[in-house]
């Protein structure tokens, strides 16, 4: 029988209750929400840009484990005195020594060390012949199977050789540079590849 008294501790549980079931539902539709603002894998796949961090990356040293953009590798490298000597002065057995050709880099990395900063070598490792990717020869010395040649990228399929610029030799099956992607600089330590700093 209700004699009209109000149960005051039944209805700050059913108040309580019903806070916290809609505050857990609310919750649970947020997250896929938020989790929708991320790129997909179909998306990264498709030229998401990616961040990486290069705080560690030693002169000589190819950045490990490799950054994927678009579903290829990325070559990130960083290059010490000798090796942008070299870079300068060794031209003369290179196809394209100006990075003439327009779409294998950005305007800002169509210089002798094809970057914005001459001591971060960033290119995709995909050959331009067949799609073989390269391996590197960090030294710069003559190599056993070119004494002319002082090391860089080469692609053991078909004897393309390239170096620490990703610039081509003449006389190889390879017909261009190695492609730089487009990269920015959000400081010293992290680099975004896939994004001009002017688009990002």
């Amino acid at each position: 029988m209700n004699d009209g008294t109000v149960n005051k501790g039944r209805r700050r549980f059913l108040i309580g209750a019903t806070t916290t079931v809609g505050a857990v539902g609310g919750v649970g539709a947020a997250v896929p929400f938020v989790g929708s603002w991320n790129p997909s894998a179909k998306a990264l796949a498709a030229g998401a840009p990616i961040t990486i961090d290069i705080s560690r990356l030693e002169p000589g040293e190819l950045l490990g484990p490799m950054p994927a953009w678009r579903g290829q590798p990325v070559f990130v490298m960083r290059r010490d005195e000798g090796t942008l000597s070299n870079l300068r002065d060794n031209t003369g057995n290179l196809a394209d020594p100006a990075s003439e050709n327009a779409d294998q880099q950005p305007a800002y990395a169509q210089n002798e060390f094809r970057s914005r900063k001459p001591e971060i070598m960033i290119l995709v490792g995909i050959c331009t012949h067949l799609g073989c990717s390269p391996q590197l020869f960090a030294e710069v010395e003559p190599q056993d199977f070119d004494p002319e040649w002082n090391g860089g990228f080469f692609c053991p399929c078909h004897g393309s050789k390239f170096d620490l610029a990703g610039r081509v030799f003449s006389g190889v099956p390879a017909p261009s540079n190695l492609r730089v992607p487009p990269h920015y600089f959000v400081d010293d330590s992290v680099i975004v590849i896939g994004l001009d700093s002017e688009n990002s």
